[in-house]
């Protein structure tokens, strides 16, 4: 047997008070109710779900210059600090369900007199208990050990430590988790970063200075490919020469078209396992902060798992950066849409309330698949079951979680490993040119992998939401859909040859659509202008009753028939902000301004009749096909599955830029 370091204790050397409740935490820790002491009752579920997001900040404070170094924090006199947080409680139950890993040794080491180290565990219901406590008692430096057992972390659980400070100041210098582990899993293994980067040079420089200024990092990189997809270059960031030269012969830079993240990161895929140096490849977004801390304890998790798997980070939010936008993700088979795994709360703020404190935070969550924002993947999984998808961008990363399960490898997505990230809420993804990618490739999907006849309830969940989509004037989007089931329709054959110049096709498509066209200035419109005021003076933002939405979903295609107001045609009757753009609001006008929800533009939406007829007959028309042939097609993909994530295929994808010969 051989000791393995698998986890350290660390600070944020920036010293960002938006991150330290993800290292350290002075809160109270008030678990929140179980589900069976809350009972069926909706109301009560409902109650105590709005209660388990409040804050509960007792008026402690962490001061930024507690943090002494990457592995050092202050506590000062009196203070009782938690390490039972996101970055620095020992995430246990992965470890026992997943790895070769039985029992963990907690070493850690504090200067000061008086101090008290206190190690507890918690269950999967959230219940913690303390297991082992030691104490100071000189003012040099002191260091304590626990042997920890994993035996008792089957559904769930963690181990953190909490540290108490006496009369005097008192330093954490380091904390280590570590196990004995077999000879053979003595060595670390290597990782090549797959980087697709499109237009944001200075997002994408600063990450590689994050990934190559860490010089804990430094022994587990083998290769950092760049696969620059846009115009606007990397190299020409001001940022960029100080992370080449930190990076130095491990940055590969790659120039080809623009063939989306699948196109990207398939290029990056290739490139290792072609190379054969590296244990894995992950994948990064280039518009990502990064922990680099994550990437080795990714690593060092795949190295010990029982089987090749896939290890994914989390996504925090870039913009509000103790929040979490999700702790895992599933494919629900029947819908055959992506969602939270169950009793898994979105944007989680752990500022508001912390690991100890939260009971569904302790639950194992295990997933389908992992976003490729921060994915590992082992390269003999990659030789075996093939490259991405040519998909250009969405259900890439899901597709292939669920492919590798189908073939025997998990994706587990880790706790303590993660990035910062917009998150997808911000984005304007349903409606735009994108909405071409996520419904065409949401259907690829499912025809390979649905368990389900007919791929369940997927083709009425599609007519449902173009029903909602022209119901709300949202014609392009109606529209590019069809194209994307047109597109499935034709074969899996076409999915490379699409993949260069279909982005182009469908947004210029687009352009003319009122509703497609979007304004960054509010004065490019029309003032808004109505025939009768609203009734009474009524708000039109209010909540609807459950019943007044099934009243709108009866009335909302009958409506779409009847002739527009007049002046509609040349002034909008409302101006929606995006928060407010429910179909069932939309339907009440003839005319809107719409915003986005990035914020950064809006659209003018007009109702008619004519195109509506036009396009709800090609709705029906397309799924009724589709719901007929699904047999056929299912057995179509299957069968040329791994033709076309072949390394050969995505070679003479490539070919354009690679300038290579048969």
């Amino acid at each position: 047997m051989t000791t393995r370091l698998l986890q350290r204790q660390i600070l944020p050397l920036d010293r960002d008070l938006d991150v330290l409740s993800l290292y350290v935490d002075a809160g109270p820790a008030v678990l929140d109710a179980d589900k069976y002491e809350v009972g069926h009752n909706r109301q009560a579920r409902e109650l105590n779900a709005a209660a388990m997001r409040q804050a509960l900040g007792d008026g402690s404070a962490i001061h930024p210059d507690q943090v002494q170094s990457r592995t050092a924090f202050t506590v000062r006199s009196g203070e009782r600090l938690s390490f039972g947080t996101y970055f620095n409680a020992f995430p246990a139950s992965y470890w026992r369900r997943w790895t070769v890993v039985k029992e963990v040794r907690l070493t850690i080491t504090v200067r000061g007199r008086g101090a008290t180290v206190i190690v507890y565990k918690s269950m999967a219901n959230g219940r913690s208990q303390r297991v082992d406590a030691a104490s100071t008692e000189s003012a040099s430096a002191e260091t304590f050990t626990f042997d920890l057992s994993l035996k008792p972390f089957v559904d769930g659980g963690w181990y953190w430590y909490n540290v108490v400070a006496g009369d005097e100041d008192v330093v954490v210098e380091s904390a280590e988790w570590t196990a004995d582990v077999p000879e053979d899993r003595a060595q670390h293994g290597t990782v090549d970063i797959a980087i697709t980067t499109m237009n944001r040079p200075d997002f994408c420089a600063q990450l590689l200075g994050q990934i190559g200024e860490d010089t804990a990092l430094a022994p587990y990189l083998d290769t950092v490919f760049v696969m620059e997809q846009g115009t606007d270059k990397v190299v020409d960031s001001a940022y960029f020469a100080k992370a080449q030269a930190a990076l130095g012969d491990r940055l590969t830079l790659i120039e080809q078209g623009n063939l989306g993240g699948s196109g990207g990161y398939a290029r990056g895929q290739l490139e290792s396992v072609r190379k054969g140096t590296a244990t894995y490849a992950m994948m990064i977004d280039d518009d990502v902060v990064c922990e680099p801390e994550g990437i080795i304890r990714a690593v060092t998790f795949g190295d010990l798992a029982r089987r090749p798997t896939i290890v994914g980070g989390h996504m925090f939010s870039l913009y509000a950066k103790s929040r979490m936008h999700s702790f895992g993700e599933i494919v629900q088979p029947w819908k055959f849409w992506w969602q939270s795994a169950p009793g898994v709360f979105g944007d989680w703020d752990f500022s508001a309330r912390n690991l100890r404190s939260a009971r569904w935070l302790h639950k194992r969550v295990d997933v389908d698949f992992n976003g490729w924002f921060m994915c590992l993947i082992p390269r003999q999984v990659i030789a075996e079951i093939g490259l991405s998808l040519p998909l250009f961008l969405k259900w890439d990363d899901s597709e292939y979680g669920l492919r590798a399960k189908e073939a025997g490898y998990p994706t587990v997505t880790f706790p303590g490993a993660a990035v910062w990230h917009i998150p997808w809420s911000d984005k304007n993804d349903a409606l735009d040119w994108q909405s071409y990618f996520h419904h065409r490739n949401r259907f690829v999907a499912a025809l390979l992998h649905s368990p389900y006849p007919n791929g369940g309830r997927m083709v009425q969940e599609s007519f449902n939401h173009q029903i909602k989509h022209l119901v709300s004037m949202q014609y392009s989007t109606v529209e590019i859909r069809h194209q994307a089931l047109e597109d499935v329709l034709a074969g899996p054959e076409h999915l490379h040859e699409m993949l260069p110049s279909r982005l182009k096709e469908i947004r210029e498509f687009v352009k003319a659509f009122t509703d497609a066209r979007l304004e960054a200035d509010r004065d490019a419109f029309p003032p808004v202008r109505r025939t009768k005021p609203p009734r009474k003076g009524r708000d039109d933002t209010a909540v609807p009753m459950p019943r007044e939405i099934k009243m709108a979903a009866l009335k909302a295609p009958i409506r779409q028939l009847l002739p527009v107001r007049a002046l509609s045609r040349k002034f909008p009757e409302a101006e929606l902000p995006a928060m407010d753009t429910q179909w069932y609001r939309i339907t009440k006008y003839d005319s809107a301004i719409v915003s986005m929800n990035d914020g950064t533009s809006a659209a003018l939406y007009q109702r008619d009749p004519e195109k509506f007829r036009e396009l709800l007959g090609k709705t029906i028309a397309i799924h009724r096909r589709l719901r007929r042939e699904w047999p056929r097609l299912a057995e179509e993909y299957r069968a040329k599955l791994g033709d076309i994530t072949s390394p050969e295929a995505w070679e003479e994808t490539f070919r354009p830029w690679t300038g290579t010969d048969d």
